[in-house]
């Protein structure tokens, strides 16, 4: 279902990212290394978990899909964070699918954000019910909240190539 290949990609991918975001999650006390951690830590799953619900509903679907590396994107993540830009435009990685039927592509296209709502949610109830939790447990769950909340409105953008934009057009499809 994944292969060796796509392991390595996301690999590269999870490392990329936690690099883009140590800049953005660090805190005075905190070393390069542990903010690289941290990073990978809330970063990288929720662009890894959002790519790879894409490939699993498009199998679920039928259709052909695999993981690549954005190489291009990545390196645009590590020069806006050279540069010290204020905000990061990416894109990691994403899953190359055939050309499919419109709702089809909109259903694969909104389980990444998806799984973007979905681990705020899960991320949210947490932090509001577990009241054990340590102060940096409770910092992991926080940022897990912020960057995929960030990350499922940002990728609902109905524009260009984002996945709003493919859910829009296959709900219209459908009248």
């Amino acid at each position: 279902m994944i292969s060796l290949i796509e392991i390595v990609r996301m690999i590269i991918v999870t490392i990329g990212i936690g690099y883009i975001f140590s800049g953005f999650m660090r805190f005075p006390s905190m070393s390069n290394y542990d903010s690289l951690k941290l990073s990978i830590y809330v970063a990288a799953p929720a662009v890894i978990l959002h790519e790879l619900m894409h490939k699993f509903v498009a199998i679920f679907l039928g259709l052909n899909a695999e993981f690549f590396a954005s190489y291009l994107g990545l390196a645009l993540g590590v020069f806006l964070k050279a540069i010290g830009s204020p905000f990061l435009i990416l894109v990691p990685g994403y899953v190359s699918i055939p050309f499919t039927n419109p709702l089809d592509g909109a259903i694969v296209a909104f389980a990444g954000p998806f799984t973007n709502l979905l681990l705020w949610v899960i991320a949210y109830f947490i932090l509001k019910y577990h009241n054990r939790l340590s102060p940096k447990q409770m910092t992991i769950l926080a940022l897990t909240k912020r960057i995929n909340i960030i990350l499922f409105f940002f990728n609902m953008i109905p524009f260009g190539p984002f996945d709003g934009a493919k859910v829009f057009s296959g709900i219209i499809s459908l009248f």
